[in-house]
């Protein structure tokens, strides 16, 4: 069997990042709770994707890339580090994101634009079917001018990617070993394309085998991430060679904290937002990270999450996200 580290993977963040007592937001919610601060990776503005990159854009490296094409929305964490790690390596970024263009440049928008990135809007009503054909388009053209082009699919949501959070398994693992503390009862994370999830499942089973994790959708129903992550995790799980297998059955998924729509504010995720900066500090975003937090304290307030379970968040990152929003937030 082959371990993360086998793997090639380039240096992108710094980490650990630090695992981080709420003890005030977990007392008022009767559950032990720590946050994954992977807000705090650093690079391009932080967030989750760099752990994915960190092997993606090894790949990239390897095949000498000179384009690197992906898509997301309007506040894709995932496209504003595309971009930023394919300057780093002298690579030029597009990205092709969903929603029209924009009136301002706010946001992760405004640090794509810092990071030179080249972008194309397509309509939000379209998008699903007109994503493949127009990130193919870019790969034509960058062929035509001799350049050699590379998809990264949206979220970095590869098998590949997904080692970045069996890596944090481990890391999360070192640190509970260090404390003193058993492994945690529940993880919680956003789930937008699946990676982060199918990584956390395939890395939980391994060392964590009685923690239960669940995905609180920002976008998509259930059952479309149920069949996503299962065969995500499956095709992880092969690459390591370690004997593991998913049905859709296996994967705990909450998909009614996404509000209107993917990237619209919610209120429960704004009063989540709020809650936590108030009792903890923290900066939570209100596409990913707030609706996902919306999700945790409801499901241990409904005792989905049983009193006195010991949980941990995962800070997927998107502050950037914040700004953008401003007027909803300050309104709330």
């Amino acid at each position: 069997m082959k371990q993360s580290d086998d793997f090639e993977r380039v240096s992108l963040g710094f980490f650990p990042t630090p695992l981080e007592r709420l003890t005030t937001l977990g007392d008022s919610l009767g559950v032990t709770l720590d946050i994954k601060r992977d807000d705090y990776t650093g690079f391009g503005g932080g967030g989750n994707k760099v752990r994915k990159l960190e092997y993606l854009m090894a790949d990239a490296c390897r095949k000498n890339v000179d384009v690197v094409i992906t898509t997301g929305g309007h506040q894709s964490n995932h496209a504003r580090m595309v971009a930023a790690a394919a300057r780093k390596f002298g690579m030029k970024p597009v990205l092709v994101l969903r929603g029209n263009q924009p009136g301002t440049y706010q946001g992760n928008l405004l640090l794509d634009k810092l990071f030179g990135a080249e972008l194309e809007f397509l309509d939000p009503d379209g998008y699903f079917t007109q994503i493949e054909g127009a990130m193919n388009a870019h790969a034509d053209a960058a062929q035509a001018r001799g350049e050699k082009a590379l998809i990264i699919p949206l979220g970095g949501a590869t098998p590949l990617g997904a080692l970045g959070y069996v890596r944090a398994i481990e890391e999360m693992n070192a640190q509970l070993k260090e404390r003193g503390e058993p492994a945690p009862d529940v993880i919680v994370a956003p789930t937008g394309s699946g990676g982060t999830l199918a990584g956390l499942y395939v890395g939980a089973r391994r060392y964590w085998p009685h923690t239960k994790i669940v995905g609180i959708s920002v976008s998509a129903k259930a059952d479309w991430f149920q069949t996503r992550i299962s065969a995500m995790a499956q095709d992880c799980a092969d690459l390591l060679e370690w004997p593991q297998s998913w049905t859709p059955e296996d994967i705990w998924i909450e998909d009614g904290f996404v509000g209107t729509a993917y990237g619209v504010p919610s209120d429960g995720g704004i009063d989540a937002i709020y809650r936590v900066a108030q009792a903890e500090g923290v900066l939570l975003d209100p596409v990913y990270t707030g609706k996902a937090m919306h999700g945790l304290i409801s499901l241990t307030e409904q005792g989905k999450i049983s009193a006195g379970s010991r949980v941990i968040f995962v800070h997927c990152g998107g502050s950037p996200a914040l700004y953008p929003f401003a007027q909803t937030l300050l309104e709330h």
